[in-house]
C-alpha cells in the first residue's frame, strides 16, 4: 500500500475518491445513504477547485482503498495554519488494517511541512473504532482553560439560487 497526493485530473483518482466516499456514506456511521448522483458528479471537481484542499489516497495495487480529504485553515490564536481532516474513509473490507493510520500519518507529515500548529477533525461520538484510532494517534477533545471541551456546531444553509430560478 502507498499513500499519494490525489491527482484530481486523473480519472482513476477521481473515481476512487467517489467510490470510497460513497462506501462510507452507505455505512451507518456515514448516514446510511449513498451519495446522490449530483454529488458523485461534482465532488472531484469541487475538491480540485477548492484553494485549500489536500486529498490523500491510499492505493493498493493502484486501486484506491482509502481517502483523507483535508483543508488548510488558519489559527488566529497561534498565527499559523492548521489542517482539518474533514473526511477519513477506508473501504469496509480494509478497516482495521492500518490504512486509516497511514492516511493520518501522511496528513500529519503534510501539516508539519506546511508549518501547521495542529491537526483537527470531527468524529461521531458513537463511532468507537474511529474514535479509538484518533485517540491512539493523539487526538483529544479540545478544552480552553478550565472551561471544558469545545463543541462542533453546524448550521445548514440552503444553496443560493440565481434570481428568477425557482
Amino acid at each position: 500500500m502507498e499513500i499519494v497526493g490525489a491527482d484530481l485530473t486523473d480519472p482513476r483518482h477521481r473515481d476512487g475518491i467517489v467510490a470510497v466516499l460513497d462506501s462510507y456514506a452507505r455505512d451507518p456511521m456515514g448516514g446510511g445513504t449513498p451519495l446522490s448522483p449530483d454529488v458523485r458528479a461534482r465532488v472531484a471537481d469541487g475538491l480540485r477547485d477548492h484553494p485549500t484542499a489536500l486529498v490523500l489516497l491510499a492505493l493498493d495495487a493502484g486501486r484506491t482503498v482509502g481517502v483523507a480529504v483535508c483543508f488548510f485553515g488558519y489559527s488566529t490564536f497561534a498565527a499559523r495554519p492548521l489542517l482539518n481532516v474533514h473526511d477519513l474513509a477506508v473501504l469496509p473490507s480494509l478497516r482495521g488494517k492500518g490504512v486509516g493510520r497511514a492516511l493520518l500519518a501522511a496528513a500529519e507529515a503534510r501539516a508539519r511541512e506546511a508549518g501547521c500548529c495542529r491537526l483537527t477533525l470531527e468524529v461521531l461520538d458513537g463511532n468507537g473504532p474511529a474514535r479509538g484510532l484518533y485517540e491512539s494517534f493523539g487526538f483529544r477533545d479540545v478544552a480552553v482553560g478550565e472551561k471544558g471541551p469545545t463543541r462542533f456546531l453546524a448550521k445548514p444553509l440552503e444553496p443560493v439560487r440565481p434570481p428568477g430560478e425557482a
